[in-house]
C-alpha cells in the first residue's frame, strides 16, 4: 500500500544561517543656495556601504568652494563593517560593527560660521542574538574652534543621549528613557523667547512625533517612524558680542544671517528595500534601525539664502534572524 502525504517523513532542515547586512554612509556637505546666487549643493565626497562582505572605503577631496560663499580646506569621508573584535558581555559569539565619519576642516559659511575642524562619527555594533537593534556610540564626534563673526563660541555635547541599548531588543524609538531626554530637549526650545515662526512648527512636529511614539513605548515598532533630537545639550557663546544673537538650545540665532542647529541626530525606523534580503523566518522583513548625525544643520536668510548642511554620517544594519 502505497503512503499517503501524512506518512512522509518531513524533510531535513539545516541550521538557520546568521548573516549580517552593514549599512552606513556619510558626506561632508550639502544643501542648496537661493542668493546671493542659486545653486544646489551636490552632497560632497559621498561614501556609503550596504552589502554583507563588508569591508573599509574612504574618500578625499581639498579646497572646495561654491564661488567662495561657502568652502571648506579639507574634507574625508569613511565607511566600515567588520565582524566585531570581541563577544557582548553574555554572548558567546561576535556580532558585527559599522561605523561612519565625516571630517570637515577649515569650513567657512558666509565669513560667519567657520570651523576648524569637526568629527561627525557614528558606530552601531549588532550583537549575533537579538541584534537587530545595535548598542551604538557617539564617540569621536567633536567640533574645534567654532566661531560666529570672529568669536568663538562652544559646543556642550551629550555624547551618550541615547543611553544604553533598549532591553529586550526594541528600538531606540519606542524606549521611554530616550523619548523622555528628546521629549526634553524639545520642551526646552518651544518654551523658549524668539524662537522663529519656522522652527516653532518644526519643533511641533518633533514634539508631536515624540508623544505618538510613547504611546506604544516598549513595543515593537512595524512602521516607519523617526525621532529627531541633538548631542549638543547648550552653547556656550562666552563674551560674543552680536547684536540680537539667542542660543534655544542646541540652537543658534543670529539676526541678519539665519538659524544653525548643531550636533542633530535623527534616530529612526525604516523599512527595508530588498525584504528578501532581511526576510525572517516567520516570512516578514525585520525593520531596519538607524542612526543618523548631522553636525551643522542650517537654514539661512538676508546676507544668504538657502539651507546647508556639514558633516553628515549614518549607520544602520540588520541582522538575520
Amino acid at each position: 500500500m502505497s503512503s499517503t502525504v501524512l506518512d512522509q517523513e518531513a524533510p531535513a532542515t539545516g541550521p538557520v544561517e546568521h548573516y549580517h547586512i552593514f549599512h552606513a554612509d556619510a558626506h561632508v556637505l550639502s544643501g542648496e543656495l537661493k542668493r546671493p546666487i542659486e545653486q544646489k549643493i551636490e552632497q560632497q565626497i559621498p561614501v556609503a556601504l550596504k552589502d554583507r562582505r563588508g569591508g573599509h572605503f574612504t574618500r578625499f577631496s581639498e579646497d572646495f568652494s561654491v564661488e567662495g560663499f561657502i568652502s571648506y580646506k579639507r574634507g574625508l569621508t569613511r565607511v566600515s563593517g567588520s565582524p566585531s573584535s570581541k563577544p557582548r558581555p553574555g554572548s558567546e559569539h561576535v556580532g558585527w560593527t559599522t561605523l561612519s565619519t565625516s571630517i570637515l576642516e577649515g569650513l567657512n559659511v558666509f565669513e560667519v560660521i567657520t570651523v576648524d575642524r569637526l568629527v561627525s562619527q557614528v558606530s552601531t555594533d549588532h550583537a549575533y542574538v537579538n541584534g537587530h537593534v545595535p548598542f551604538v556610540t557617539f564617540l569621536g564626534t567633536q567640533f574645534q574652534n567654532v566661531q560666529v563673526s570672529g568669536y568663538p563660541i562652544k559646543p556642550i555635547l551629550n555624547l551618550g543621549l541615547c543611553g544604553k541599548k533598549p532591553d529586550n531588543d526594541m528600538p531606540y524609538v519606542t524606549d521611554s528613557k530616550f523619548l523622555d531626554a528628546a521629549r526634553e530637549q524639545v520642551d526646552i526650545i518651544l518654551n523658549s523667547k524668539g524662537l522663529p515662526p519656522d522652527l516653532q512648527t518644526e519643533y511641533l512636529g518633533r514634539l508631536n512625533a515624540i508623544e505618538e511614539q510613547s504611546k506604544s513605548a516598549g513595543t515593537p515598532c512595524s512602521n516607519a517612524t523617526r525621532i529627531k533630537c541633538s548631542l549638543v545639550q547648550t552653547i556656550d557663546v562666552g563674551n560674543a558680542r552680536i547684536p540680537g544673537l539667542q542660543v534655544i538650545g542646541n540652537v543658534l540665532v543670529i539676526p541678519e544671517f539665519g538659524t544653525v542647529a548643531l550636533g542633530e541626530i535623527e534616530v529612526g525606523v525604516e523599512m527595508v528595500d530588498s525584504p528578501e534580503v532581511y526576510e525572517k523566518p516567520g516570512g516578514y522583513p525585520e525593520p531596519s534601525n538607524y542612526f543618523k548625525l548631522t553636525m551643522f544643520d542650517m537654514r539661512l536668510g538676508c546676507i544668504g539664502s538657502g539651507t546647508v548642511a556639514a558633516g553628515s554620517s549614518k549607520s544602520n544594519g540588520n541582522t538575520r534572524p
